[in-house]
């Protein structure tokens, strides 16, 4: 088998594990996802609080959920599952960028250029930073989770690894965000000219994750319950035989 097959064969085996995974990951759960990655992104251009060694962005008031979203699904069905389903709510917000930039573009709102202004270099930066957390979120979740030999699907290893995956991965993804969205770009005139200074990005990263992760311990409860009813419900179960996981 040459390699031109091997990766048409290695695409066919993905496309089919991911139309898989979107049959068996209930709807709802979906779509709560997906619109939260979205309004994360475009509040992230808000900034709440400017002082010289802090600074916040609307995006908080959000991405904890997204990453409680992402915690039920990794260990219901596995850190590939979940990558896969940040894939997907990356492109929707792509998908949606465009068309706020092709509606722009069309009619001559000032309300709308005041949304889309400067959207590149927040999409860019969110969507890097997106994309290294979820990994971190979603890997980290299931190492601390094979560490609980026993009672692995008890309540404290619910809280153990998702408090410390979700705390870790909003380190990275507020660091990674604010410094390329806030302190890099802002050097290119085409980007959304709101500047932070290093302070600023480091104590918002650390004090944004701690804000999230007490709003994720509150509805921990609420996550944790729709596990257990997935799991007595038996929900994927043609998507976990066929594409097992230790989650």
């Amino acid at each position: 088998m040459n390699h031109s097959t091997k990766e048409e064969s290695r695409l066919r085996r993905e496309t089919s594990q991911l139309s898989a995974m979107l049959k068996a990951i209930p709807k709802a759960v979906t779509i709560l996802f997906i619109l939260a990655v979205i309004a994360m992104n475009f509040l992230a251009r808000i900034t709440l609080v400017s002082l010289p060694w802090l600074a916040l962005n609307a995006g908080i008031l959000i991405s904890w959920l997204s990453f409680l979203l992402m915690d039920i699904v990794v260990k219901h069905f596995g850190a590939k599952a979940a990558n896969l389903l940040s894939l997907i709510a990356i492109a929707a917000n792509l998908l949606c960028c465009l068309l706020c930039v092709i509606a722009s573009r069309i009619w001559d709102y000032p309300e709308l250029d005041m949304v889309v202004g400067g959207q590149w270099s927040i999409l860019l930066a969110s969507t890097i930073a997106y994309i290294v957390s979820a990994l971190t979120n979603n890997y980290t979740n299931v190492f601390i989770g094979r560490r609980f030999r026993r009672k692995p699907d008890g309540a404290a290893a619910y809280a153990v690894r998702s408090f410390l995956s979700t705390f870790l991965s909003q380190v990275v993804d507020n660091f990674l965000f604010v410094f390329l969205a806030f302190w890099v770009f802002p050097y290119i005139p085409s980007a959304l000219q709101i500047r932070w200074t290093i302070p600023q990005c480091l104590a918002a990263s650390v004090l944004c994750a701690v804000l999230e992760l007490v709003t994720e311990v509150i509805f921990a409860p609420v996550g944790y319950a729709v596990i257990k009813r997935w799991k007595e419900k038996e929900v994927g179960r043609d998507y976990l035989e066929k594409y097992p996981t230790e989650t």
